[in-house]
């Protein structure tokens, strides 16, 4: 008999009672005294000057652990109750409760940091000799490099103190405005009241009618706060680059690209391999157009589908087409997948006051994950569950890691979800019963090629041409439309006949503050994937294995030793790129062909 998954997650196993719960205000109470344990040892911490510190370094990174594992489970819990419902004040509050518990943290551990940057060399190399501290080379050297980049830790202290009501709250105050927003849309004649999320879902409702209200009106909301919404994008801005400067920093990419540990060369060879290869795209959006009745794509239209059919999947046939498809990689991804959805990890339900997007969010002592989206039962909606699911995959590959080392960086995070994600992709291609469902299917596929190749290309030149702007001062809501409005004809190549001016205003990316330009290392991750992808299809079942010895490599390489390592191949070069990009332009012409024969 077929288990019934649940639509809704089960977050009472982890703290029973939601925003109201004690077991989680006792164990955000317990946070407190383990922080202050941690910033005694901290202060008492002092610069290694003999090999024989090792043991007092490696008891230092136990209490890192421990204090880390604390602050990510709580933090993570009140990040789930945020999302599910955007009315949930007292979340709110605790979010802010969890954001300053953090910082503290932060402050405990950059001091820990500067004064490793203060070991002598020859100390140093004897440290990392030593085997208490070898599994932890890579993060220590990281660590050390890092902060010698930093300002004294006093200073940086004040940041941190200073960024949780300036810098992050402006963030905050973002997803409050986001969540304050309601849309009415008339869908199949009746009138709804629908959150942010639930109305950008009808950007592939078959009905022309619903996409374009839809869009229009979301852009109007939008346009109604583009003052509220340039004022945080420029705070936010302001504040990152008023470090960078302190710091001694020109480049508003160094910190992005050191959190993604790669290389300038490596982010231009990719952006280079793409920018000469878009034509292929270009095509498919004006083929699209002319199948649709139009002289030129909207838009509102590029996710449209272009069949009658569309196949659609309750949320139970969406999960089954995942495992089945995930068994035939390999038996641990299935299993583990299994595991997510019938112990209600996925929040899915479609629903008012849930906040837009998807994500899946780590719980470290309980070693879970929690994965949330709006399911409306589209191809779409499957593979976004997919992502999900190889994100928390991720996690679980890197179970047997120290905690220290399993941080890794978002590109290499995207690489494992978008590969879930193309397990399923081309399953649906492969498995079509029709030309009609094919194409539509197909599609499916070639609109991740768009968003990665074009549209995340235009939020890219978007953010660093704003960035250069912003140096010299506040950047208007007029001229944040024309920014983005230029970046979308650069980055779409010419390839639609209107542009998303307030896309800026609507896109959550640009407003998160953790992780500085949040669009890059989904294009480096969807490519990267490919090339694992084809090796595992090249090798077969067997391959289960040496992926998850991949994933479990994330955190400890930078992402051109990984490729190397992994996949012998040389990133820096726009030649590895390109084999990517080839495989995506075969989808292309593929639909190309198929839907002019349909003609």
């Amino acid at each position: 008999m077929t288990v019934k998954y649940p639509e809704v997650w089960d977050l009472d196993v982890l703290f029973p009672g939601g925003s109201e719960s004690q077991e989680l205000r006792v164990h955000m109470d317990e946070t407190g005294p383990k922080l202050e344990e941690f910033e005694k040892l901290s202060a008492k911490f002092e610069v290694p000057t003999k090999a024989e510190d090792a043991r007092n370094v490696a008891e230092v990174l136990e209490a890192v652990k421990e204090t880390m594992l604390h602050l990510r489970q709580s933090g993570a819990f009140i990040g789930c109750l945020m999302a599910q419902d955007t009315e949930d004040k007292k979340a709110s509050l605790l979010q802010s409760e969890s954001s300053s518990q953090s910082a503290r943290f932060s402050s405990a551990l950059q001091k820990i940091q500067q004064d490793l940057t203060r070991t002598d060399d020859e100390v140093w190399n004897a440290l990392m000799e030593d085997d208490t501290l070898k599994e932890f080379n890579f993060v220590l050297n990281e660590w050390r490099d890092k902060a010698r980049l930093l300002l004294s830790e006093k200073e940086e202290n004040l940041i941190t103190a200073l960024s949780m009501d300036g810098y992050h709250g402006w963030s905050q105050l973002y997803d409050m405005l986001v969540g304050e927003i309601k849309i009415k849309i008339t869908v199949d004649g009746q009138e709804k009241t629908m959150s942010v999320g639930q109305a950008n879902n009808l950007s592939s409702h078959s009905d022309a009618g619903v996409r374009k209200e839809s869009y229009e009106k979301l852009e109007n909301a939008w346009a109604e706060k583009e003052d509220f919404f340039a004022k945080t994008l420029n705070s936010i801005a302001g504040f990152r680059l008023e470090t960078y400067k302190k710091r001694g920093w020109d480049n508003p990419l160094q910190e992005p690209l050191q959190i993604n540990r790669m290389k300038q060369q490596t982010l231009d060879a990719m952006w280079g391999a793409i920018s000469k290869n878009k034509q292929p795209f270009v095509d498919y959006l004006n083929q699209k157009a002319q199948l649709l009745g139009k002289d030129g794509l909207e838009w509102y239209d590029v996710d449209a589908p272009v069949t009658e059919s569309t196949q659609t999947f309750s949320y139970q046939e969406g999960a089954e087409f995942i495992l089945e498809h995930f068994k035939k990689f390999g038996p641990e991804l299935e299993k583990f997948s299994r595991t997510a959805f019938e112990k209600g990890w996925i929040e899915a339900e479609d629903r008012p006051n849930k906040s837009p997007g998807g994500f899946c969010t780590g719980l470290p002592m309980t070693e879970e994950s929690r994965i949330f989206m709006t399911y409306s039962g589209s191809m779409s909606n499957v593979a976004t569950l997919a992502h999900e699911l190889g994100h928390a995959f991720h996690s679980h590959a890197l179970r047997p890691v120290h905690q220290i080392n399993r941080s890794y960086a978002m590109n290499v995070a995207e690489t494992a979800s978008t590969f879930a994600e193309m397990i399923v992709a081309d399953a649906a291609v492969k498995n079509a019963s029709s030309d009609e469902e094919k194409i539509a299917l197909l599609e499916d596929k070639i609109q991740r090629s768009v968003a990665f190749f074009m549209n995340i290309h235009s939020r890219f030149l978007f953010e660093t041409r704003f960035y250069e702007e912003r140096k010299k001062g506040v950047v208007p809501a007029s001229r944040l439309n024309e920014l983005m409005e230029q970046a979308q004809i650069e980055g779409f190549g010419g390839g639609l006949k209107s542009t998303h001016p307030h896309f800026w205003a609507s896109k959550l990316h640009f407003y998160i503050t953790y992780v500085p330009f949040y669009n890059f290392p989904y294009t480096f991750g969807y490519l990267f994937s490919l090339s694992v992808y084809a090796k595992a299809l090249e090798e077969g079942a067997g391959f289960e294995e040496k992926y998850m010895a991949l994933l479990r490599d994330t955190a400890v390489m930078t992402a051109e030793d990984l490729a190397l390592k992994h996949l012998g191949e040389d990133i820096t070069q726009e030649a590895f790129w390109e084999k990517g990009i080839a495989l995506c332009v075969k989808d292309a012409q593929e639909f190309i062909s198929l839907t002019s024969s349909a003609d």
